[in-house]
């Protein structure tokens, strides 16, 4: 039995490997690693791995678009979903310190989930990077004091780093929910939240009109986000997350319904949808 093949963006001790081995757990694997969100989905849609791993939206800074635009433009599928709640720190080499720091790397998101505390550090020098992970490992690679970076404990631990400020995200309830995605869908019994991609006639109220099939439908719509079409000033596609099965025939007459108003319809997903639970209070 061939071995799974899972890839995901960033390197070992990022928020995308977190996700995936929430989701793949210990299943005996393969694993591959990219710098770049295609990377990832083209290699699904080509077939050299059976699964990749990206981040979708994020609490405090909203959708990740570009990922939206390069499944659907490769054609891949949404199997599953994750969330991980993300705590960003401030990682140096051993032996430095708060007041050594001038040059800091991490991804554009880390840095944007961290405002107010660079806000204390203008003077320092940001450095746009790969991912938070790889911004860790090109810390500690280049070994220099005055040099950090905005990555989780566990890249800290990976790459031999310390904590030099602990939690210095701007939300305290930062999470980041994660695509699994692969070449076809895979629709169980389980199966309650779908992934779709819409446009509609450029008319008044033909979003208002095609919404309304979900509301009548007794579908609830949990997440939408717009995107520019290519080469069509103003018009768009619409990504949508809506609580439903495609095993149930009322679902599917919905979606038909749907269908019928949309210039461009297409389902990228039926999986089941994965709870946030990081912040609930127990009683």
């Amino acid at each position: 039995m061939n071995k799974l093949k899972a890839g995901c963006y960033g390197a070992k001790g990022s928020y995308s490997y977190t996700a995936m081995e929430q989701q793949f757990g210990n299943r005996e694997r393969e694993e591959y690693y990219f710098s770049f969100f295609e990377e990832v989905i083209r290699s699904v849609a080509e077939k050299k791995i059976d699964y990749g791993v990206v981040p979708i939206e994020n609490s405090s800074t909203g959708g990740i678009t570009d990922v939206y635009d390069l499944i659907r433009r490769y054609d891949c599928a949404v199997v599953a979903e994750q969330m991980v709640k993300i705590e960003h720190h401030l990682l140096g080499i051993p032996g430095a310190v708060l007041e050594d720091i001038d040059t800091v790397y991490s991804h554009p998101q880390g840095f944007a989930q961290c405002v107010s505390f660079f806000k204390e550090h203008e003077n320092w020098k940001r450095m746009p990077y790969f991912s938070t992970s790889q911004s860790a490992e090109k810390v500690r690679e280049e070994g220099l004091k005055n040099q950090g970076a905005v990555a989780s404990a566990a890249a800290a631990k990976m790459y031999g780093l310390q904590v030099i400020k602990e939690n210095i995200s701007d939300n305290p309830y930062n999470c980041t929910r994660f695509f699994i995605i692969g070449a076809e869908q895979e629709v169980t019994d389980e199966s309650d939240k779908i992934t779709l991609i819409i446009s509609v006639p450029h008319e008044p109220g033909a979003l208002y009109h095609v919404l309304g099939y979900f509301f009548y439908g007794g579908m609830n719509m949990t997440h939408l986000e717009s995107r520019p079409m290519e080469n069509h000033p103003f018009e768009y596609f619409f990504h949508i997350d809506v609580m439903g099965s495609l095993k149930n025939p009322a679902n599917r007459q919905t979606l038909e319904g749907l269908r019928s108003r949309c210039t461009y319809f297409k389902i990228l997903g039926n999986y089941k949808a994965v709870k946030n639970d990081f912040f609930v209070t127990k009683k």
